[in-house]
């Protein structure tokens, strides 16, 4: 079961990430930009999702993904780090969201993160 380290680690090892505090938790940027966030308890994260989708997601998996209140206006989805199943799941997470925050020339210098053909850049 990944934990917040294990966010840490591969939020950071994802090209161009950095870390900063804000609001008193743990954020990852790319190029400056938030793709996650580490808050309360660090239990949980915060990731980039499209509106569209993460509905599909909090109804096909509550345990695992729900949007807060405060972020509901917001393409933001919560992840429950106990119900990952493993660090492959929870890079896969986190690919996604850094690939929503990257600008086009880091996901032009990394193709093995870039988007799938056919996808455009979501905001």
């Amino acid at each position: 079961m990944p934990d917040a380290e294990d966010v840490r680690r591969i939020a950071l090892s994802l090209p161009d990430s950095t870390e900063k505090i804000a609001w008193s938790m743990p954020t990852f940027r790319v190029a400056g930009k938030m793709f996650a966030t580490l808050p309360e308890d660090e239990s949980s994260m915060a990731v980039r999702c499209p509106k569209e989708e993460r509905d599909e997601l909090v109804l096909a998996e509550p345990g695992k993904f729900w949007v807060a209140d405060h972020e509901a206006q917001f393409a933001w989805i919560r992840v429950r780090l106990a119900a990952l199943e493993d660090d492959s799941e929870l890079r896969d997470i986190l690919a996604d969201s850094w690939r929503q925050a990257a600008p086009p020339r880091l996901l032009d210098h990394h193709p093995a993160l870039g988007l799938p053909p056919g996808e455009g850049r979501r905001e």
